[in-house]
């Protein structure tokens, strides 16, 4: 036996009770069932899970009334495609099974949901998968292999090929060629030739694929453990066109850092580089992230006058191009806005120069990062790929800086929830004020004398509160306000320069002629 059937012997024996006994019910049913696919290829590779598929000539209904009464639970959603699904709860632990008649099933040029025939045979079945590695199956109970495509040779030699030609297969479901980039991420496999040219030259045929299987696809890609390898072949067989555009379009750029490489070269580095930070798993949100945190640079280059390149406000465009992407790839509102806000936040250190940040812009750094601070320390290192090992160590030294600080800040103030030291209620009850956008702006006013005094006394907080008002034309008591003054009463200009917000002078007492300067950038706060 070869070292692949050899573990695949090990694993299905692990598995045997749940196997076996479920096979049973389909033989004396006068039914086949076989372990198939994904379920043998892991179980060859030494690297199977608790989720196994099968395969079997019983139709779907005949499926469903031999695993009710046998199964913890049942589910049917897949059942227009022939497949039921099921938990089986053992002493070993939990079970996902799927059973999927034996079918085929094909796109036309239009459809993007396939139509489906079932089949009699399981050889029928294995042609229609979509590489020889996921086309084994094991027979059960008997255990017999089935491999009529050379499979077990493929995996050895770590090379994906399809059971029929590729453009028949890609034909059948187009989504395949983004599944054979993935593998190759999973899996560390390479494609054979004949796959990546049908990839190529059917690539424009991924359109006919719903958005959300995209997605799904490309969410598996980029979690495997080697994704830059995943998507060097969408972008080389042109699949990235037409799924990810912007990722192609980086290859023509050049960093303004890094005259040596091209902004896609450094894109796929930064992912690799934050794939070697994450801590608990893979991070979806992270990978992302990196990825995209410079898809800005293609729409904001500009050629100086002294024969540089600059990319200026690449990571807001960068940020809106993200929320557009993804929202065309169907992502959740909340995993859109988490990645925008990191593409928007990661050239925001490189502000901190050498550590000149006074304590309210690294309040703001925190802030404004809020529960993606973490992904944000680990896409800023990532960021850094130059060559040069000085420059290198300089930038790690200083964000090492950065990070002191943040602990330092936090270990004085509750710097995970920066709040103002009085609330919205407290806002009304000391101003007399009804609930509307009065209380909104006071609330904003304390935030940001907060974020950028630090923590406040009760007393002081009330001051400045009554203070501003006044000054601004409310009318303490009333609810009622005149209009709100149009610039800041100290007479300086509110700004935020890339080192960050310039310190402003401390709160006055109550009655002077002053409000405190917030530092924002256009506009002063204590105008409400």
């Amino acid at each position: 036996m070869s070292e692949a059937q050899t573990l695949g012997l090990q694993e299905l024996l692990r598995v045997s009770p749940v196997a076996d006994e479920i096979a049973r019910r389909f033989q004396a049913a006068g039914h086949r069932l076989a372990l198939v696919g994904g379920s043998v290829r892991d179980a060859l590779l030494g690297r199977l899970g608790n989720d196994l598929d099968f395969t079997t000539d019983a139709r779907p209904q005949q499926v469903l009334k031999l695993v009710k009464g046998w199964a913890d639970a049942v589910w049917d959603v897949g059942i227009a495609f022939g497949t039921v699904g099921a938990r089986k709860d053992t002493p070993q632990g939990s079970f996902l099974i799927e059973i999927t008649t034996y079918r085929s099933e094909a796109y036309d040029r239009t459809s993007r949901k396939p139509e489906v025939t079932y089949g009699d045979t399981i050889e029928q079945d294995l042609v229609r998968r979509d590489f020889t590695v996921n086309a084994m199956a094991v027979d059960l109970p008997g255990r017999g292999f089935v491999d009529p495509h050379h499979g077990l040779d493929d995996l050895e030699a770590r090379v994906l090929r399809t059971p029929a030609t590729p453009e028949e297969s890609f034909s059948d479901d187009p989504l395949r060629m983004m599944r054979a980039a993935r593998f190759a991420a999973q899996l560390d496999f390479d494609p054979a030739p004949e796959v990546v040219a049908a990839m190529t030259a059917m690539a424009e045929r991924i359109t006919i694929v719903s958005a959300e299987r995209v997605q799904a696809e490309l969410n598996k890609l980029l979690l495997a453990a080697h994704p830059v390898k995943g998507l060097r072949l969408l972008v080389d067989t042109g699949l990235a066109g037409h799924v990810l555009p912007e990722l192609p379009a980086l290859r023509l750029e050049r960093d303004e850092h890094h005259r040596h490489k091209d902004v896609y070269e450094h894109s796929l580095t930064v992912l690799e580089q934050a794939v070697d930070l994450e801590q608990d798993g893979p991070d979806l949100t992270l990978r992302l992230a990196a990825l995209l945190h410079d898809i800005g640079k293609p729409r904001t280059r500009r050629f100086e006058s002294d024969g540089r390149v600059s990319f200026h406000h690449h990571e807001v465009v960068g940020a809106k191009m993200t929320r557009k992407r993804m929202r065309d790839l169907k992502y959740s509102k909340e995993l859109t806005e988490d990645v925008s806000r990191l593409v928007e936040l990661h050239l925001r250190f490189h502000g901190y120069g050498g550590g000149e940040w006074t304590d309210s812009a690294v309040r703001r750094y925190v802030a404004d990062a809020g529960p993606l601070l973490e992904r944000l320390h680990k896409l800023t290192r990532s960021d850094c790929t130059t060559r040069n090992r000085k420059k290198a160590a300089t930038l790690s030294r200083t964000y090492d800086g950065l990070e002191q600080r943040i602990g330092e800040l936090k270990a004085r103030e509750e710097l995970d929830a920066i709040r103002p030291a009085l609330d919205g209620n407290q806002i009304m009850e000391l101003l007399g004020l009804r609930p509307g956008p009065q209380v909104g702006k006071a609330y904003q006013h304390m935030l940001e004398l907060r974020l950028e005094h630090g923590p406040m006394e009760h007393d002081e907080a009330v001051a400045a509160l009554r203070a501003c008002p006044v000054r601004c034309g409310s009318t303490a008591g009333t609810g009622r306000s005149s209009a709100p003054a149009s610039r800041c009463s100290c007479g300086r200009s509110c700004c935020r320069t890339s080192a960050g917000p310039r310190r402003p002078s401390r709160p006055r007492s109550p009655g002077t002629s002053r409000a405190p300067c917030t530092g924002r950038a256009g506009r002063c706060t204590a105008a409400w």
